[in-house]
């Protein structure tokens, strides 16, 4: 029987390395990818590992140049959503455009089966009960990981079911701790290689970058009533919820919205005034390919590192949705993604308006 051949994504980091490994000692034919996205110190460092991974496990190794797609499909996409008053998650947006899409469009030249990544999220296959015509005979489910703590699949909301067809995630099934022992069984030197933080284009701190590509523009600070509090440096500087860098004395305040006609920055004193019970999302994608029944009960992610919430989902017009929290949520705030969740299953996600 021929060997499946697959691609795995290599960043040089621990999790890609050991995901490489455990293709490989499973049987498939690997070839090892090094995307280069950008032409900073931590991407170059990464190059370098991944090479000298590929020779230990003596796996053919490839770099591609993707430096003009990122620039156009994430770091502009970064910069456009914070000129116009949103806080995007560009992780998400790079899953979908980069390490997916444009590696599966790839696969044929390079005659491989499947894509393989390092991310700690688990796909299973389940038999469809009704068979439509023309339509597969099985479809795939999202999870969490198997460790709770480094769970990525939030990360994945996006994807569709043509694409998980030919994704593995080999760590998904194992923690953190269990990656750093089968680093050390295969003989990776990749133990003291810094983890990847969750902006990789984002040399140091987020404003820092901002103010290299979208400059300042000052405009008034007001309080939810309209009184002026001060001038603010740029919309793009704040996030809904900051509490520091905003400059005013007699605080804390906390940047309550931002008016993107008016260059206006409104903050609040009263930390109560950034809970809300609802929001609505945009650009839903449900990972079963189908619609669900409404009102959905599920638990929801507003942030990577939020808790998450229990709720209902209702269907409102124009392709958006609402959620219901049962319990008020702090800072939810627009551009980033609303996940559903169904115990470990993730069912969904959008774009919070």
């Amino acid at each position: 029987m021929k060997k499946k051949r697959v691609i795995v994504a290599m960043s040089g980091g621990i999790d890609s390395s050991v995901a490489t490994a455990l293709l490989k000692r499973a049987g498939f034919h690997i070839e090892g990818v090094f995307m280069k996205l950008v032409d900073i110190p931590r991407f170059k460092e990464g190059e370098k590992m991944a090479k000298k991974v590929a020779k230990v496990l003596q796996i053919p190794f490839l770099v591609l140049d993707l430096k003009r797609e990122f620039k156009k499909k994430i770091i502009d996409y970064f910069l456009k959503e914070y000129k116009e008053g949103r806080t995007p998650n560009p992780c998400v947006v790079c899953n979908r455009e980069m390490k997916f899409d444009l590696l599966l469009q790839k696969t044929p030249k390079l005659k491989a089966d499947f894509v393989a990544t390092g991310h700690y999220a688990c796909l299973r296959r389940q038999a469809r009960l009704k068979i439509k015509e023309a339509s597969p005979l099985s479809f795939y489910k999202l999870y969490k990981g198997k460790d709770k703590e480094k769970d990525q699949s939030y990360f994945l909301w996006q994807l569709r079911q043509p694409q998980m067809r030919r994704i593995l995630f080999p760590v998904g099934q194992y923690t953190k701790k269990e990656v750093r022992l089968l680093a050390k069984e295969f003989k990776l030197p990749v133990l003291n290689f810094s983890e990847s933080q969750e902006i990789c284009f984002v040399p140091r701190e987020t404003n820092s970058f901002l103010r290299k590509y979208l400059k300042t523009k000052p405009g008034p600070i007001k309080d939810p009533k309209g009184n002026p509090l001060g001038k603010h440096q740029g919309l793009w500087f704040y996030t809904i919820g900051q509490r520091k860098g905003i400059g005013l004395s007699g605080g804390p305040y906390y940047v309550l919205g931002k008016d993107t006609k008016k260059n206006l920055l409104i903050v609040t004193k009263n930390e109560k005034d950034l809970l809300k019970k609802e929001l609505i999302v945009k650009k839903v994608n449900w990972i079963s390919g189908k619609e669900p029944k409404f009102p959905l009960k599920v638990k929801a992610k507003i942030r990577y590192r939020h808790k998450e919430a229990s709720g209902k989902i209702y269907k409102i017009k124009n392709s958006k949705y609402k959620i219901l929290f049962n319990s008020s949520q702090r800072a939810i705030t627009p551009g980033q993604s609303a996940v559903f969740y169904k115990s470990e299953e993730l069912v969904g996600g959008g774009i919070i308006c």
